[in-house]
């Protein structure tokens, strides 16, 4: 990651797209996303969704909101939902497991949960309602950064939330932010030997970006090279995980990087099916992309980047690869 020439620099980017040609293959998968709520309990002090964000606007969809997102996402061919909130003490674990339970009920879909730190019990029960996959990012493996990081949490819990999670058969998925207050070179390098380790089925790999609302309002935003080099040598090391190239990535210095991303080793992008009303709510951070664009339209871009690629827009459901590695 200390590699700076721009020549060696390249030679790792295409190298890390070699093994993602090799063991994911060319297709660029697609997962709807639905922000189904911005209430969160945790005070992240790199997220603008924080607890102590008074000048958020909280939302919450309906059930019936989000069947409907469903609906629209299984309309464009896409066959995984990712169904995301905050942190939120609120949420009722029957009322999820329901609604989990109407979704493949009715559409033949693949949902992935990113809901956070929950009890065992509560993951065990969406598993047997029929949640696929879990998404739980841990950001930075390293106690001492987790915990200036986050206000009276410990990054111990974190772990003991993706084991649970493995051990339940979820085909679970985590990941890290990039430019962290008191990050280093040799903490990263640590954090991609763990997402390794874990043979994960999902790896997220995207930059910080400081939000107004946060205790991080005055940090420098994570350096573009270095979030590329690091996603690129995550996927050297995992070689067959699901990446998204994500929609930080997106965002980061009001510019949309999401196509090095898919160039550097990602095999993911994230259309957004959340109510147009409520989509520029669910601010983690500021400026972030495609908020003025319908999911179609953003579908139809990609379509069209694919091709100049070289590559095609997968509608398969896209379940782990880990299996297929001898």
């Amino acid at each position: 990651m200390g590699v700076e020439d721009p020549r060696q620099v390249n030679e790792m980017l295409d190298f890390a797209d070699a093994v993602r040609r090799r063991f994911a293959g060319e297709g660029i998968l697609l997962r709807g996303l639905v922000e189904f709520s911005n209430y969160c309990s945790n005070d992240c002090f790199y997220c603008g969704i924080n607890s102590t964000n008074a000048g958020l606007q909280r939302y919450r969809l309906s059930a019936q909101e989000i069947l409907c997102a469903v609906k629209e996402i299984t309309g464009c061919g896409i066959k995984t939902v990712v169904l995301q909130s905050g942190e939120d003490s609120k949420l009722e674990p029957e009322w999820l497991a329901g609604l989990i339970r109407r979704i493949k009920a009715k559409f033949r879909i693949a949902v992935t949960l990113s809901v956070g730190e929950r009890t065992c019990g509560e993951y065990r029960l969406w598993r047997r309602a029929g949640a696929d996959r879990y998404l739980l990012r841990v950001e930075t493996t390293d106690a001492e950064i987790y915990a200036d990081a986050h206000a009276a949490r410990k990054v111990e819990s974190r772990l003991k939330c993706l084991d649970d999670l493995i051990e339940l058969g979820y085909q679970a998925g985590s990941g890290l932010l990039v430019g962290l207050k008191g990050q280093t070179l040799r903490s990263l390098a640590r954090d991609m030997l763990f997402l390794k380790e874990k043979e994960l089925a999902m790896v997220g790999i995207g930059p910080f970006i400081p939000h107004a609302g946060s205790a991080f309002s005055n940090e420098p935003a994570g350096d573009l090279q270095l979030t590329l080099k690091v996603l690129a040598l995550t996927r050297i090391l995992t070689r067959d995980a699901h990446m998204p190239a994500t929609t930080a990535l997106g965002s980061l210095g009001g510019e949309d990087h999401r196509k090095e991303g898919l160039e550097a080793g990602a095999n993911v992008l994230m259309p957004n099916f959340t109510p147009s009303r409520y989509r520029g709510l669910y601010e983690i951070y500021p400026g972030k992309a495609c908020l003025n664009l319908s999911a179609q339209e953003y579908i139809a871009q990609i379509e069209r980047s694919a091709v100049t690629q070289g590559r095609f827009v997968d509608y398969s459901i896209g379940h782990s690869l880990k299996a297929r590695v001898s």
